[in-house]
């Protein structure tokens, strides 16, 4: 969903605490696989039992088929981290007490309420159920469903740096779309805001440093927009001293 944010790892953990209900347990793994694989809420919601649990264990690499992937996008495995398995190993442990065993493996991951879990979940009803963990979890901004696909990225991309190992891993086409996804991260903008403070590192009261040091910087760079070298200017006569004829 176009203009959705992604979400930091603390809102992730507060949104992990707020599934209640019957389905808590459904819900919750349907959110923590979605933010440790990337996958959007049509390829979550069309996992069966079979492409997730496979020779009695959770697969290591889930496979997102060219039949539920959107588009004239191809098939993409996706590693499994931690967080991922445990989900698997919740939503089949919960599978295995709401329908009994054996395991029927052709079963939604993520049943309805109807159809004796023979049916998906809707779109719709994924979306108001994280739309009220958001809320419940005190979470502003435009979030929704897309949003965990979103914060797979943006944590992705903060562990390699590597935009084109994210866009593999989201199936994306074109790198451009993969850009779009990667928003602000206000922590670090917040970091690298204050390495730009002039009085970030300097004693209290020396105002009159940081701003010479700002005025030099200006300065420098008219002279070089004007055609100078400024460091054959300052061998001949100091910066400070010349100013006022170079950029008058």
């Amino acid at each position: 969903m176009k203009g959705t944010r992604p979400l930091m790892n603390d809102e992730i953990r507060r949104v992990l605490t707020c599934f209640d209900g019957t389905f808590a347990i459904r819900n919750r793994c349907l959110f923590l696989l979605g933010v440790s694989t990337g996958g959007r809420i049509s390829e979550l919601l069309g996992l069966r039992l079979r492409d997730v649990y496979q020779n009695d264990a959770p697969v290591t690499d889930l496979l997102f088929d060219r039949s539920i992937v959107k588009g004239k996008e191809t098939s993409r495995a996706v590693p499994m981290n931690s967080d991922g398995i445990l989900a698997i190993q919740e939503i089949i442990k919960w599978h295995q007490e709401q329908y009994g065993v054996p395991l029927t493996m052709s079963r939604p991951l993520f049943p309805s309420r109807n159809g004796q879990g023979t049916q998906p979940m809707t779109r719709k009803s994924a979306h108001l159920i994280l739309k009220d963990a958001f809320k419940k979890a005190g979470l502003n901004g435009k979030l929704a469903t897309h949003s965990m696909r979103k914060s797979y990225a943006q944590r992705l991309y903060e562990q390699t740096n590597d935009i084109y190992t994210v866009r593999e891993m989201l199936g994306h086409n074109d790198v451009k779309t993969t850009q779009s996804y990667l928003g602000v991260n206000y922590t670090k903008l917040r970091q690298a805001s204050e390495a730009m403070s002039l009085m970030a590192d300097k004693p209290k009261g020396n105002i009159s440093t940081s701003v010479g040091e700002a005025a030099d910087e200006i300065l420098f760079g008219e002279l070089v927009r004007r055609g100078y070298d400024p460091g054959e200017m300052v061998n001949k006569k100091g910066i400070r001293n010349m100013s006022a004829s170079a950029v008058a």
